[in-house]
């Protein structure tokens, strides 16, 4: 009597590393994210830097630990995949869900200049991957660019999108630390706990990949990039649910921002980027045709609403279909 297991048993280890690495993430980055927010407030640090610094970053965490370690490890893939893919997945699943539960106006103050910013910056992208070597120079250029970016924000100017307000974060996330003592354990747990994340995931990820005969590039794309996006996800549903989904856009747009010039840049920085030329062909478009979709809702102050949901997510079903 021959017993067969639906899924043989490295596949099966492949996934529980790649589970308990997305666990070891989110939990990592909530506490680094809690950790600076309280020091933050026990510091009187100005609002608007705690928005445009730790909360952007701290919501990135998951990105750049992943995007870095596996392009050290010598699986640059992962990165340049979990940087397109996830920047996909904000604009057609991220912004597809939250919209069949309630519509979001595009209508926003400063929210053209910022997609617009958002677009461009994605051009940037696809220029930087078209020299098929991204060396430390671009990852200069793009650190430099979001420096700038981050000072005329400060300024006053409505370039950046400032990823919620930084009081209303101060005052929405429960939990946070008020002694040094527990400020530091925070943070030094969130710490220890990013890049254990990041080892399973690049783990269980380039496993997979050998096991289902698909390069991990393909994975980057989608089960990484789909991992690293939930937290965008989440804070987008929960919104919705208290009909206030306007400030999803605005969460989408930011993380896209920082996802090219953070993560890509801080990656960049740490080890020379080869880009695999099939990125080039198809990849990057869907990328930059999302991009330019969402800017033309927001020049025309359109309503996305559950059609537009149902047409997104379809999109999105289609791009997953299609690289596998």
């Amino acid at each position: 009597m021959n017993s067969q297991n639906p899924i043989p048993m490295p596949e099966a280890i492949d996934l529980l590393k790649l589970f308990g690495g997305f666990v070891y993430l989110l939990m990592g980055g909530d506490l680094l994210v809690r950790g600076a927010l309280g020091l933050a407030r026990e510091s009187k640090i100005p609002p608007m830097i705690v928005g445009l610094t730790v909360v952007a970053m701290g919501t990135s965490a998951p990105e750049l630990m992943v995007s870095s370690v596996s392009a050290l490890s010598g699986f640059p893939g992962i990165a340049v995949g979990n940087i397109i893919g996830s920047n996909i997945a904000n604009v057609l699943l991220v912004l597809g869900v939250p919209v069949l539960i309630h519509p979001i106006i595009c209508d926003q103050t400063g929210l053209a200049k910022q997609t617009g910013l958002m677009v461009g910056v994605s051009i940037l992208f696809i220029v930087l991957c078209f020299l098929e070597l991204v060396t430390f120079r671009e990852g200069i250029l793009l650190i430099v660019l979001l420096c700038g970016f981050l000072y005329l924000a400060t300024r006053g100017s409505d370039l950046v999108p400032a990823l919620d307000s930084a009081e209303e974060e101060l005052e929405r996330v429960l939990g946070l630390p008020g002694k040094n003592i527990w400020i530091a354990a925070f943070i030094l747990l969130g710490v220890i706990a990013l890049p254990l994340g990041a080892d399973l995931v690049v783990e269980g990820a380039t496993g997979l990949a050998a096991g289902w005969g698909v390069s991990e590039a393909v994975i980057g794309l989608s089960l990484i990039a789909l991992g690293t996006s939930l937290p965008e996800l989440s804070t987008t549903v929960i919104a919705a649910l208290h009909k206030s989904s306007d400030v999803a856009i605005g969460n989408v747009v930011g993380s896209n921002v920082f996802n090219i010039l953070a993560i890509f840049g801080i990656t960049a920085m740490l080890t020379d980027i080869p880009v695999d030329v099939a990125f080039l062909t198809f990849d990057v478009w869907i990328m930059l045709l999302s991009s330019v979709l969402l800017l033309l809702f927001v020049l025309f102050k359109a309503t996305i609403g559950k059609v537009w949901g149902v047409v997104l997510l379809a999109a999105y079903m289609g791009y997953m279909l299609a690289i596998y």
